[in-house]
């Protein structure tokens, strides 16, 4: 256990690394980044001057280290066009992004969870086509296509919910259910095959013959072992969540880190671009690391092993 725990420490620092040596990289990938901040018209000495106040004319891994450094203090710099610590910035946006991710983390389990046991307990039927259809269905949409109609039908025709803003729950049910519905698809089919091998296990034969409800054999018996795939599987949907949360950011105008990124991105403001891509990352790297410690709980092969 020991060992274990140590190597996904390990393995926790060198991901790390790595991210904030691609977030680093992104001034440097379309060659001198004073040219990408400063205005077209700006002097020779206008570029020098803002070379040496950046540390541009040191070399790269004395910047890399610099801003390595300050990455551990929360310092990424001052936004070009905010004039205010870039950290800051995406830190007072975070918790609408964090909000909105686990809402649709929510909403795709609360929609997957029944389509899968539907499924499941009569496959191959009229329902589970149905299912399997939404199912596909629901992976080819793109995001900001979906959230579009829903907006369309809800906030233009229909007057149920506001087609933007954040604040309140009713700004949140149109874009979690957007990213719930993206992603349910994919949890709907795990369940569906997980439930599946489970209700022919001799344990679950065993229950129904002992006269247990339908219902109890369900629940207890079956999906808490058909389950467990999903504690992994959420820590992944996590990650993609947060990366949807910048489309459906957009397209509902919530103030969030994603939307943040986006125009910072239009502004050229790479203090912000970096802090958020290099929070967000970290975020699902921790998310995934607790995961991984909490499966060790859940499933007692691991432990032993």
């Amino acid at each position: 256990m020991k060992r274990f725990l140590v190597h996904q420490c390990v393995q926790l620092v060198v991901v790390c690394l790595g991210i904030s040596i691609i977030t680093f990289l992104l001034l440097h990938l379309k060659g001198d980044p004073v040219t990408l901040l400063l205005p077209l018209d700006a002097g020779k000495e206008e570029m020098a001057s803002f070379r040496r106040q950046m540390g541009f004319d040191q070399p790269l891994y004395v910047q890399y280290v610099r801003f390595l450094l300050g990455a551990i203090q929360g310092d990424f710099g001052v936004s070009l066009y905010m004039k205010k610590s870039a950290f800051a910035l995406v830190l007072e946006r975070m918790p609408a992004t964090l909000l909105l991710t686990f809402a649709g983390l929510f909403m795709s389990l609360v929609l997957a969870i029944p389509l899968g046991i539907i499924s499941a307990r009569r496959p191959y039927a009229l329902l589970d086509n149905l299912c399997t259809t939404l199912a596909v269905g629901g992976q080819a949409m793109p995001i900001f296509w979906l959230g579009i109609m829903l907006i369309i039908l809800f906030s233009v025709r229909l007057h149920w919910l506001p087609a933007s803003g954040f604040g309140t729950w009713s700004h949140l049910v149109l874009p979690a259910t957007t990213l719930g519905f993206f992603l349910a698809p994919l949890t709907m089919r795990l369940v569906r095959s997980g439930m599946l091998e489970v209700l022919s296990q001799d344990y679950v034969r065993t229950a129904r013959a002992k006269g247990v409800s339908e219902w109890l054999v369900i629940c207890h018996h079956a999906l808490v072992n058909a389950a467990l795939p999903l504690v992994t599987v959420a820590g992944l949907q996590f990650g993609l969540l947060l990366g949807g949360a910048i489309i459906t950011e957009t397209v509902f105008a919530v103030p969030g880190v994603g939307r943040l990124i986006v125009g910072a991105i239009r502004q050229l403001d790479f203090p912000i671009v970096q802090a958020g891509v290099f929070l967000l990352a970290l975020i699902v790297v921790l998310v995934n690391f607790a995961v991984d410690i909490l499966y060790i709980y859940l499933n007692p092969q691991i432990r032993v092993r």
